[in-house]
């Protein structure tokens, strides 16, 4: 049997739910309800209304994306510079998230967050007024840096875990104090995996929908929800196809930017 036969069940899955879809969305998005070719559904896409939504998803979705690297890079300095042959509590604390649905992430984050919440309740038993989040922005905030923080944490960690320790010693060697070797060395050669990391957090950030629909109380309006209600409330799936398909182009537009930065891909994956 040749190896190549191997790939087939995966080659059969990937055309007929992520190449067929496709097919199907570019489509739409140059075509009337006709059937008719046009270009009018990108500019129905550009309206300063869409645009607004488009610029505060892109807002949040930068919040997020640099919120999860300041918290991110430190867990991953740390985890890396540790032995976990025998310990991986820290890890699996880190993954756990990871293991569970989506959307129960984002209702446990509900119920941390509402009026009635866990949250609220400190505050209370602490004498503190209560605060409240759900339905703003930074509740929306929090739930995506909840759910996406793993993906930036295990890109850097990839990295650093695989940094050959002899060039710290030189560095140190060399005089350097342990900000100059953080800074000049680690830093530098992180990049791989922080790029990915900002890669994998920044494009499902822009584009999430069940987050601002729970955390927002339908107050928050990202582009995410803006292409359900095209397809699903207005029936205009040309529309929602059209803005599906400039999302795409801005999904390529950062993996060619990650692989301009990690052209061998080392930061590509999580391990």
């Amino acid at each position: 049997m040749k190896r190549s036969w191997l790939a087939t069940p995966y080659a059969i899955w990937m055309l007929m739910f992520t190449l067929v879809p496709l097919v199907f969305v570019v489509y739409y998005a140059f075509t009337t309800k006709a059937g008719d070719v046009t270009i009018q559904n990108f500019a129905k896409v550009f309206t300063p209304g869409n645009l607004q939504v488009l610029v505060d998803s892109l807002r949040l979705a930068l919040f997020c994306t640099v919120l999860c690297l300041v918290l991110g890079f430190p867990a991953a300095y740390f985890l890396s510079g540790k032995d976990f042959s025998h310990n991986q509590t820290l890890v699996v604390l880190i993954l756990v998230p990871m293991w569970m649905n989506f959307l129960l992430r984002t209702y446990a984050m509900m119920t941390i967050l509402e009026n009635n919440g866990v949250l609220n309740t400190v505050l209370t038993a602490i004498g503190l007024p209560k605060v409240s989040l759900i339905g703003t922005e930074a509740a929306v905030l929090m739930g995506m840096v909840y759910n996406f923080l793993p993906f930036m944490v295990l890109p850097i960690y990839t990295v650093l875990k695989k940094l050959d320790r002899r060039v710290i010693e030189a560095a140190e060697d060399l005089g350097a104090n342990p900000m100059q070797v953080f800074v000049k060395v680690v830093i530098p050669l992180s990049v791989p995996g922080v790029v990915s990391g900002i890669t994998m957090v920044f494009m499902p950030a822009v584009t999430t929908f069940a987050i601002s629909r729970l955390l927002g109380s339908g107050m928050i309006y990202l582009v995410g929800d803006m292409i359900e209600d095209y397809y699903i409330t207005f029936t205009n799936r040309q529309v929602g196809s059209a803005l599906s398909l400039v999302m795409l182009v801005l999904v390529m537009l950062s993996i060619g930017l990650l692989r301009r930065v990690d052209p061998k891909g080392e930061g590509g994956g999580m391990w």
